[in-house]
């Protein structure tokens, strides 16, 4: 499964989750560590679902940029 997540810079760190999985987040010092952090933070998701009995959402978030001349 293929998940979109958003990166996003706070005050003192990055913050991270996932649009398709709701409550799935995770922070780090720096955008390795908050994309190692969400990689966890994912599978540890889908296996709470897993053993909850529900089901795993699939993925339907499309990620594209957007170019704006300055």
């Amino acid at each position: 499964m293929r998940f979109a997540i958003v990166i996003e810079k706070a005050e003192g760190n990055w913050s991270a989750y996932v649009p398709d999985l709701p409550g799935c987040i995770a922070t780090g010092e720096t955008v390795a560590a908050v994309e190692a952090g969400i990689r966890e933070a994912i599978e540890f998701h889908l296996e709470g679902l897993k053993a909850d009995g529900l089901s795993i959402p699939s993925p339907a978030s499309v990620v594209e940029y957007v170019d704006i001349a300055a």
